[in-house]
């Protein structure tokens, strides 16, 4: 038997990057998948990597109503879900002096607003000793040039991790954080950044990882797992998966 047959999981930002690995290697596991996006297009070609045992769901975690269909949906398909993955995100930069309202405000409503009313909507569903895990980030423990609006955003989620755990844990659901730090998930390259720019910071990140490398989106979606279905006596942590970054 497969090590997730019979599991049902729920992966909002699950069309690329880190979500999309996580989705695959449950769905190599045996389990079945739904996984969201705001790219139809990045959907559609994920889907198609993945296989017949994923659903996606064109969802903006920002919008109430796009996650009010999204539970109906996997109510209908799924019925009960065993793990959700709370990973949906954007990481844009945002320097103190050019960071505009409007941009504040959508990070937040993507981020915090979205990762909350997430689990919210979709807490019904879990079934009992399920998994919950939300994708944090090194940015919150350490300070990262330009990131502070982002940072903010993931403290929040740590936070969460802590207080939703506390909430959750009569049903027997553990709510955990994940915390990465340079992962080679292709967001550099979906930041407006000079491919000179995104050659330096990689430099740069490289050679003050302890590991003096990027770690990849398979260690990431291994973690990922672990904390969802392995981590049975663990609730409010937050795992760094950064190569010692916060740790050394």
């Amino acid at each position: 038997m497969s090590e997730y047959s019979d599991k049902n999981v729920v992966i909002t930002g699950g069309s690329s990057g880190m979500g999309l690995a996580v989705a695959e290697l449950l769905v190599q596991g045996g389990a079945r998948v739904v996984i969201t996006g705001r790219s139809q297009t990045k959907l559609d070609a994920a889907r198609e990597r993945i296989g017949k045992n994923a659903v996606a769901v064109r969802a903006d975690v920002a919008s109430l109503s796009d996650l009010d269909m999204l539970a109906d949906r996997v109510k209908s398909e799924l019925g009960t879900i065993e793990a959700l993955f709370v990973n949906a995100g954007v990481s844009p930069l945002t320097p103190l002096e050019s960071t505009t309202e409007e941009a504040y405000d959508e990070l937040f409503a993507i981020n915090v607003k979205g990762a909350f009313f997430s689990v919210q909507k979709l807490a019904p569903l879990l079934s009992a000793n399920a998994g919950v895990v939300l994708t944090t980030s090194i940015a919150n423990a350490i300070g990262v040039l330009d990131t502070s609006v982002y940072a903010a955003g993931k403290a929040a989620l740590r936070s969460m991790a802590r207080t939703l755990s506390r909430e959750l844990l009569p049903r027997g659901i553990r709510v955990n954080a994940i915390s990465p730090g340079p992962i080679d998930s292709g967001i550099l390259e979906t930041m407006n950044l000079s491919e000179e720019a995104v050659e330096q910071f990689r430099a740069e990140r490289t050679a003050s990882n302890p590991m003096k490398r990027y770690g990849t989106v398979e260690e990431f979606a291994k973690a990922a797992a672990f904390l969802a279905f392995d981590a049975t006596y663990t609730t409010g942590i937050e795992l760094a998966v950064d190569g010692g970054e916060t740790q050394l």
